[in-house]
């Protein structure tokens, strides 16, 4: 199996954010695939559940041998490590590990691989709806081509409704 190019996407907005980014990344190191390039930390409000901290967002791409599926579970094993839990859709969390791209793959899993995990869509459902995913997805891959949507990264974010401001954290 050679290896694959994956983009994700870590946020958080509970605890020591900068930490708990910082440790998401020695555990994706570990756990998923070498860190080939990140984007700084931009700080956002929240999107979707409005009346919440503001987050902390940092896109990486890494290289990798595993499938999106062990991806996913190593991800969800990663957020459980540093705090993460599931209340409701969109809230307040210590730390977040989102798939936005695996390859020019697209993938849509109707059933949960178990109970604990979400289903797995590639490329990310929501990224193109998402100044916070965009800006930092843009600073590191300005070129790289949505696989459904067929425009780039930076066409995308041009092309975005979503007015919330993204600022340089780090």
């Amino acid at each position: 199996m050679t290896q694959k190019t994956i983009f994700l996407l870590l946020g958080g907005n509970l605890g020591d954010r900068e930490k708990n980014i910082s440790e998401a990344k020695k555990f994706i190191s570990l756990q998923i695939g070498e860190i080939k390039k990140q984007s700084s930390i931009y700080q956002t409000a929240a999107w979707g559940v409005e009346n919440q901290p503001n987050f902390l967002n940092q896109v990486i791409k890494i290289s990798s041998l595993l499938s999106p599926q062990k991806i996913l579970l190593q991800i969800e094993d990663i957020e459980k490590k540093l705090g993460r839990k599931r209340y409701q859709k969109w809230y307040a969390r210590t730390i977040d590990i989102d798939i936005l791209y695996y390859e020019n793959e697209i993938l849509e899993e109707e059933e949960n691989i178990d109970k604990e995990t979400k289903n797995l869509k590639i490329p990310h459902p929501f990224l193109h709806q998402r100044r916070f995913t965009l800006v930092p997805l843009v600073e590191i891959a300005p070129n790289f081509v949505h696989p459904i949507l067929q425009k780039t990264n930076k066409k995308l974010l041009e092309n975005c409704l979503d007015k919330l401001k993204v600022d340089i954290f780090l």
